[in-house]
C-alpha cells in the first residue's frame, strides 16, 4: 500500500485570521524613518502611498490576530488550502532519514503565493476608494499575481518589471498584460526616476530598487493611485502567514513537527509566510525550531549584508527602513532568480536575525538549479529558481542528516513553479549558466551610499 504524501484542510479549517509577529516578538523592530525629519513614521505618513488599512497593519505592533476580511476568505478559498507533501522520493534519491515536507504554494492559479497578499492589498484598496495600484515586479510572480488581483477587485493596474527579467521571462508580461495590466521595463523613460538611471548608466539592465523609484513616482503622481509591495514590508509578510498557519495545522495531521523551517529570501514575504506562525513557539520556549533563509551568493544580505538605515528603492523615494542592506544602490547580478534580487531584508526578519531567531545561508546559482532537477524528477514538480533556493539548502540539511544518522522533520515553502522559467532550466542543462561571486570590493561599493543612520 502507498503511503499517503498529501495533507490537505477542509474548507472549515481554512485560518481565517492573520498572525501579527510584530506582537510577540521579544524586541519590536526598529521603526522606519523620515528620510529629511528622521522621525518615525505614523500610519497616516504611509498612506500617502499605501492604501490606509495596510499602513496600519505595517505598524500594529498591539494585535496578535487580524481577521482576513470575507471578501479575501471567499477569494482564497477557490485555492486554499494549498497541500503539504512528504517528499518521499526526494528522501529516498537523498538516501537520507530526515522526514522532508513541503508546502506547495505553486498549486494556486497565480502559480506562487505572491496572490496570497495581492487579493487583500487590492481589497484594501478598493474600499478605500482607490482607483490604480501600481507596483514593481522581478520575475513577475508579484506582477502576474498583482494583475489578477486587480481584475479580481476592479482597479486599473500599472507594473513596472526589473528589464533583463522582462527580457528573460517574457510570459510573464503577457500574464500580466492578459489580466489587463500595462507593463513597462524598468529603467524606462517614463519617470524621472528612470530617467535618472539611464542617465548615469545608459546599460542598466534594472533591479528591484530600480522599479520600486518607478512605481512610488508613478503612486505619488497620479491622483488616486496607490503603490502596492509584494515582499519585505511587514503587512505582506502577515498576509504571507495563511501559508504557516495552515501548514501548522497539516503537519498535526501528519503527526510530526518541523525541526527546521526553510525557504527562499528575497525581501522575505514567502520565508516569514512560513516561518513566523512556527516561530512564535520559539518565543515561549515551547519549541526550538531552526529557521533558515535561502538567499542568492550573488545578493547575500543577510549573510554579508550591513544592519542599516536604508532607503527600499534606487532613487530614494521610499522611507528609511531598519535592515540587512547591501545599499540602495546594489547592483545585483544577473542571475535568473530574479524575484531574489533585492538589496535588503525585511524589518521584521533583520531583527530576528539580529535576535538570533534565525539566520541566512547563501547558495552559487549552479547548485540552487542542480536542487531544481533532483527535485523534478523525483517529485514531479518543476520549480520556480527562487525556490530552488529553499530546496537546495534542505538537500543540504538532509545530507547531513545522512551523514550523522539524525531522523529530523525538515519543513520547506515551495513558493512557485517554474514552469515560465523552462529558458533558465534549458541554459542550465546546455551548460550555459555560471555562479557569480560578490566580492569585498563589490560589497563596499554597494555600501557606500547608505545613510549610516544607525
Amino acid at each position: 500500500m502507498s503511503k499517503q504524501k498529501r495533507f490537505i484542510l477542509q474548507e472549515k479549517d481554512i485560518p481565517t485570521k492573520w498572525y501579527n509577529i510584530q506582537a510577540e516578538m521579544p524586541n519590536k523592530p526598529l521603526p522606519p524613518i523620515h528620510p529629511a525629519t528622521k522621525k518615525p513614521l505614523k500610519a497616516e505618513d504611509l498612506a500617502f502611498i499605501f492604501n490606509l488599512e495596510c499602513s496600519r497593519q505595517e505598524l500594529d505592533a498591539e494585535h496578535v490576530w487580524i481577521d482576513i476580511p470575507e471578501p479575501v476568505l471567499d477569494m482564497y478559498k477557490y485555492y486554499r488550502s494549498t497541500p503539504l507533501v512528504r517528499a518521499y522520493a526526494l528522501e529516498e534519491a537523498l538516501g537520507t532519514p530526515a522526514h522532508i515536507y513541503f508546502k506547495n504554494e505553486s498549486v494556486n492559479p497565480l502559480g506562487s503565493h505572491k496572490v496570497n497578499s495581492a487579493l487583500p492589498q487590492c481589497y484594501y484598496c478598493k474600499q478605500e476608494g482607490v482607483t490604480n495600484v501600481t507596483t514593481e515586479t522581478g520575475a513577475g510572480q508579484w506582477g502576474a499575481a498583482l494583475s489578477y488581483a486587480a481584475k479580481v477587485f476592479g482597479l486599473e493596474c500599472a507594473v513596472y518589471q526589473v528589464k533583463i527579467s522582462m527580457q528573460q521571462k517574457p510570459y510573464r508580461s503577457s500574464i500580466m498584460r492578459t489580466f489587463g495590466s500595462t507593463v513597462v521595463g524598468s529603467p524606462s523613460m517614463s519617470t524621472r526616476a528612470g530617467k535618472d538611471i539611464i542617465t548615469r548608466d545608459p546599460t542598466h539592465t534594472g533591479s528591484l530598487g530600480t522599479a520600486i523609484s518607478e512605481a512610488v513616482e508613478l503612486a505619488s503622481t497620479t491622483p488616486n493611485c496607490k503603490y502596492t509591495l509584494g515582499s519585505v514590508l511587514n503587512h505582506v509578510s502577515l498576509h504571507q502567514t495563511i501559508i504557516g498557519l495552515e501548514a501548522e495545522k497539516q503537519m498535526e495531521m501528519a503527526g510530526e513537527y518541523p525541526d527546521m523551517v526553510i525557504a527562499c529570501f528575497g525581501g522575505g514575504s514567502n520565508f516569514g509566510g512560513i516561518a513566523f506562525p512556527f516561530m512564535r513557539h520559539n518565543f515561549t520556549g515551547e519549541r526550538h525550531t531552526e529557521f533558515i533563509a535561502a538567499e542568492p551568493a550573488s545578493c547575500p544580505k543577510l549573510t554579508r549584508g550591513r544592519f542599516e538605515y536604508d532607503f527600499g528603492d534606487e532613487a530614494g523615494y521610499t522611507p528609511l527602513l531598519p535592515m540587512f542592506t547591501l545599499g540602495h544602490d546594489f547592483k545585483p547580478a544577473n542571475i535568473h532568480a530574479g524575484g531574489l534580487r533585492y538589496h535588503g531584508a525585511g524589518m521584521i526578519v533583520s531583527q530576528l536575525i539580529k535576535d538570533g531567531f534565525m539566520y541566512g545561508v547563501d547558495i552559487p546559482q549552479l547548485e540552487t538549479f542542480e536542487a531544481g532537477l533532483l527535485f523534478s524528477r523525483t517529485e514531479g514538480i518543476i520549480p520556480a529558481p527562487e525556490s530552488c533556493h529553499a530546496i537546495a539548502a534542505t538537500i543540504r540539511e538532509a545530507l547531513k542528516c545522512k551523514e550523522t544518522g539524525e531522523e529530523k522533520v525538515i519543513l520547506f515553502n515551495l513558493s512557485g513553479h517554474g514552469l515560465i522559467d523552462m529558458s533558465a532550466y534549458d541554459q542550465y542543462i546546455n551548460g550555459d549558466l555560471r555562479n557569480y561571486q560578490l566580492t569585498d570590493e563589490d560589497l563596499e561599493k554597494g555600501l557606500a551610499r547608505v545613510p549610516h543612520i544607525i
